[in-house]
């Protein structure tokens, strides 16, 4: 039996991380003439982030990130659109006319 790809099974184990997530935990002790001198203990959560945030993780994150959208919103409702300025006000126009009349000098 020959071992074959599956494109479909990439997709279910992508499906099932960003769904239910997984926890890796490593433990690693460096030691030299079996004398431990370093220790160190990793965990990464992978899922996505409405699974993270159903389990708690990324909740201040997830709080400040609505507050400024809540915050965003209510500023542009505020403000009426005829105060945003205009491109004229911006001088974009005159920005890339510069660059044309830079090119003649050059040339």
């Amino acid at each position: 039996m020959r071992p074959r790809k599956d494109d479909e099974a990439f997709v279910d184990v992508l499906d099932v991380l960003l769904r239910d997530g997984a926890i890796l935990r490593a433990d690693v002790i460096v030691s030299v003439a079996e004398v431990p001198l370093v220790g160190i203990k990793l965990t990464a959560a992978i899922a996505g982030m409405e699974t993270m945030t159903d389990y708690g993780l990324f909740e201040e994150w997830d709080a400040s990130r609505r507050n400024a959208a809540v915050s965003r919103r209510q500023y542009a409702r505020s403000k009426p659109d005829r105060d945003r300025p205009t491109f004229d006000e911006l001088d974009v126009s005159r920005s890339y006319t510069g660059a044309d009349e830079k090119d003649d000098v050059t040339q």
